[in-house]
C-alpha cells in the first residue's frame, strides 16, 4: 500500500513507499555523502545551493539507489511559458511555482536496472510537493529539467510522464545577468505535480497553499507588447475624465496603468500603485507619463491617491467598454474555453471578466458592484456581457454556482456556446436531477455532496 508518513530516522524527511523505494529528505549528517558522491559520479558534478533547495535520496532496504536535486526554476523560457499560458508578467511574479531538477543520478551501472530510474522519478515527484511544503511554506505545481539530446534521449522523464514541450536557446551563464552561446541547446521537460497544475498556475488568486510563492514582479515586467501598449493608450484616451482639466496625470495613461495591472492579477488600489512604480523610464515616456519638474528625464507616475480618486469618481462604463473594444481588437478570435466570473478592486469598484482558461487572460470585461439584485449586481452584469458578445459559437463557458440561472444558459446558447455551470444548494430540484443522471452516466463521476455539474442542451 502507498503512504506517505514521517521517518523518525531522517529529521524532517518524509517516505513514500513505492513497492520497495522510499523518498526522503536528507538530513544534515548525510549531505556531505550525498554533495561528494554527486561530485565524483555526476558529469556536471555537486549542485550549487541557490535559493530554495532540496537534497532527496531514494532508498531500498537502507541502500541508497539514486539522488535527486531540486532548484529554483530557469528565469526565462518562452516555450515554458507558452506551455502553461503565462505572460511576461505572471511568469515573473509566480515563478516560485516551478522547481527545477538540477540533478539526478542513479547509483548503479547503466542498463543494470532498465526500470529503476523512471520508477525512482516517479516516487521523488510524487513526494516533492508535500516535502516542499514542509521546508517552505507553499507547494508548487511544477518541475522542469533539461536534457543534452547529444548524450541524453530522456527515456526515464518520458516514461514518467514528463513532457518535452522546446528547447532552451543554448546559452551558459558568464556573469550573474550575463550569457554567452554554447552551441548546445537542451530539450525541455515539464511536469505538472498535481491535477490541472497549469490551470492553478495561472489562478487568480492564487490558492493558499501556493500563495506563498508569490514575489513581487520585476521591475518593467509587463503582460503586453510594445504595439498593444500603445494601442491601449490610444483607445482609453476617450474614456470621460471625472476630474478637473487642470490634471498632471491625464485619464489614458493612468486607465492604461489600470487595464495592464488587472491584467497583471492586482485586486488591490494599493498593487495597482505598485505596479505603477515599477515601470522604466523608457516605459513611463511611451505611455504619456510626465516630466518631473526640475529634471530632465525623470518620469513621475501617479500615485494611491490618484488611482483612487480615479476610481471612486469615474463612470465604469464607459471604461468597461472601451476596455473590451480593445480586448475584441486585440485578441483575434475567442478561445475554446471560457470562464466567467467577478472580482472587486478593494470596495470600490468590481468587474465581471469572460476569460481564457489556458492563460487567465480577459476576453470581455463589465462592471459590478457588490450589491444583490441590482443592475450592476455580478449576475447582471454577467448576463448584460454575455449579452453583448457577437458570437459564442464553438466555446464552452464556465462558471460558479451563482450564475446556474435560466437566463445565463439560454444567454449562451442563443450566442451558439455550450455551457458547464456548478450546482449547489440554491437550485435544490436541479441539483438533486443532476445527482441522478450522473449517476448513471459513463462520462460522468458522481459528485461530492453539495457540488454537481451540467451542460447545455440546446
Amino acid at each position: 500500500m502507498k503512504s506517505l508518513h514521517d521517518d523518525p530516522a531522517s529529521g524532517n524527511g518524509l517516505l513514500q513507499a513505492v513497492p520497495s523505494l522510499r523518498v526522503k529528505l536528507v538530513g544534515a549528517a548525510e549531505r556531505e555523502r550525498f554533495d561528494r558522491w554527486l561530485a565524483e559520479r555526476h558529469y556536471l558534478g555537486a549542485a550549487p545551493c541557490i535559493g530554495d533547495f532540496l537534497r532527496q535520496v531514494v532508498e531500498r532496504e537502507g541502500q541508497w539507489v539514486a539522488l535527486l536535486v531540486w532548484g529554483p526554476a530557469a528565469l526565462k523560457l518562452k516555450d515554458r511559458e507558452k506551455w502553461i499560458g503565462w505572460n511576461g508578467a505572471l511568469a515573473a511574479g509566480r515563478l516560485k511555482l516551478i522547481v527545477q531538477n538540477r540533478r539526478y543520478l542513479l547509483l548503479h551501472e547503466k542498463g543494470q536496472e532498465p526500470n529503476l530510474a523512471s520508477q525512482a522519478l516517479a516516487a521523488a515527484c510524487r513526494v516533492l510537493p508535500a516535502q516542499w511544503q514542509e521546508q517552505f511554506g507553499y507547494t508548487p505545481l511544477l518541475a522542469e529539467s533539461f536534457t543534452d539530446p547529444e548524450s541524453y534521449r530522456g527515456t526515464c522523464y518520458k516514461a514518467g510522464g514528463w513532457e518535452p514541450v522546446g528547447m532552451s536557446a543554448g546559452n551558459s551563464r558568464h556573469r550573474v545577468d550575463y550569457f554567452v552561446p554554447n552551441g548546445r541547446p537542451k530539450r525541455l521537460w515539464m511536469k505538472e505535480l498535481c491535477p490541472q497544475a497549469r490551470q492553478k498556475a495561472c489562478a487568480v488568486p492564487l490558492a493558499p497553499e501556493q500563495a506563498g510563492a508569490l514575489v513581487e514582479a520585476a521591475h518593467g515586467v509587463l503582460p503586453l507588447d510594445q504595439w498593444q501598449r500603445r494601442n491601449l493608450r490610444e483607445v482609453l484616451r476617450r474614456a470621460p475624465d471625472p476630474r478637473g482639466k487642470n490634471t498632471r496625470f491625464r485619464i489614458g495613461p493612468v486607465l492604461s496603468l489600470v487595464a495592464m495591472a488587472l491584467l497583471c492579477g492586482a485586486r488591490q488600489i494599493s498593487e495597482i500603485a505598485r505596479f505603477a512604480h515599477r515601470l522604466h523610464p523608457r516605459q513611463r515616456a511611451e505611455l504619456g507619463l510626465p516630466i518631473k519638474k526640475g529634471t530632465r528625464r525623470f518620469y513621475e507616475v501617479p500615485t494611491y491617491s490618484v488611482f483612487y480618486e480615479v476610481l471612486t469618481r469615474m463612470d465604469p462604463e464607459p471604461f468597461a467598454a472601451l476596455l473590451s473594444e480593445w480586448l475584441g481588437e486585440v485578441a483575434g478570435t475567442l478561445p475554446g474555453a471560457l470562464a466567467l466570473d467577478g472580482k472587486m478592486i478593494r470596495d470600490i469598484i468590481g468587474m465581471v471578466s469572460l476569460v481564457d482558461v489556458e492563460d487567465g487572460s480577459p476576453v470581455a470585461m463589465a462592471v459590478m458592484d457588490q450589491k444583490e439584485d441590482t443592475e450592476r449586481c455580478e449576475l447582471k452584469s454577467a448576463q448584460q456581457l454575455l449579452a453583448a458578445l457577437p458570437t459564442l459559437e464553438g466555446k464552452t463557458v464556465t462558471a460558479d454556482p451563482l450564475h446556474c440561472q435560466k437566463e445565463t444558459a439560454r444567454l449562451i446558447a442563443e450566442k451558439g456556446g455550450d455551457y458547464f455551470l456548478q450546482i449547489k444548494g440554491n437550485q435544490p430540484t436541479l441539483l438533486a436531477y443532476a445527482r441522478t443522471q450522473a449517476g448513471g452516466s459513463p462520462l460522468l463521476s458522481r459528485p461530492p455532496a453539495g457540488t454537481g455539474g451540467l451542460k447545455s442542451a440546446p
